[in-house]
C-alpha cells in the first residue's frame, strides 16, 4: 500500500471476529440499497446512489478476524471526469487485536490525493467508517445510505453536498 492511499483506523471494543462479521454487513454501515453478498472470495453486491455513483465490489480475500478486501469494477462517478476512476482499486480492511478490542485500519488503495474524486470519496469513506460502521460496531446502530432520504441530505452528512453541486 502507498502511504497516499486514503487510509482512516478506528479502535472497537469488540473482538477481531466480531468487527469481521460487521463489517460483511454492508446494509447496515454502508448503504440499505446492497444488491448482494460480502464476506467469501468470490462473493461480490451492487453499491448505487441513482444518477451519482455505482460500483460493483466483489470480494478477493477474506480472511475471518484478520483482512477482508474487495474490488470495485463497473464503476461509474457522475462529479469527476474519470467516471471509472474507481475501476481495479481495492477497498481493504484490516483488524488487529489490541489489549481493548480490535484496531480496524480501513485502505482504499488507489483513492489516492492527485485523484478526482479523492475530495468527496475520502469525505464519504471517512463518514461510513468512523461514524456509520463504528457506530454499528459499539451502539448495535448505523447510519447507512438510505435511498428514501434525500440525496443532498445523504451527502451533506459527510459534507460532500457543495461538492457534488446539490
Amino acid at each position: 500500500m502507498s502511504d497516499n492511499d486514503f487510509s482512516v483506523t478506528i479502535a472497537v471494543d469488540k473482538t477481531p471476529d466480531e468487527v469481521f462479521t460487521v463489517i460483511n454487513d454492508v446494509r447496515a454501515w454502508w448503504s440499505e440499497e446492497i444488491v448482494g453478498d460480502s464476506g467469501t472470495v468470490g462473493d461480490s453486491y451492487v453499491f448505487e446512489v441513482p444518477g451519482i455513483h455505482r460500483v460493483t465490489m466483489t470480494t478477493t480475500e477474506s480472511v475471518p478476524g484478520e483482512r477482508l478486501v474487495w474490488r470495485a469494477s463497473d464503476t461509474w462517478l457522475s462529479f469527476v471526469e474519470n467516471t471509472a476512476e474507481w475501476d481495479g482499486t481495492d477497498v481493504i480492511f484490516d483488524l488487529t487485536p489490541t489489549n481493548s478490542g480490535t484496531e480496524l485500519r480501513f485502505t482504499h488503495r488507489g483513492l489516492v490525493p492527485s485523484g478526482e474524486c479523492y475530495e468527496v470519496c475520502s469525505n464519504g469513506w471517512t463518514g461510513y467508517v468512523t461514524t456509520s460502521l463504528k457506530g454499528l460496531l459499539t451502539t448495535g446502530i448505523g447510519d447507512p445510505y438510505r435511498a428514501s432520504t434525500p440525496v443532498a441530505e445523504e451527502a451533506a452528512k459527510h459534507g460532500n453536498a457543495e461538492l457534488l453541486g446539490l
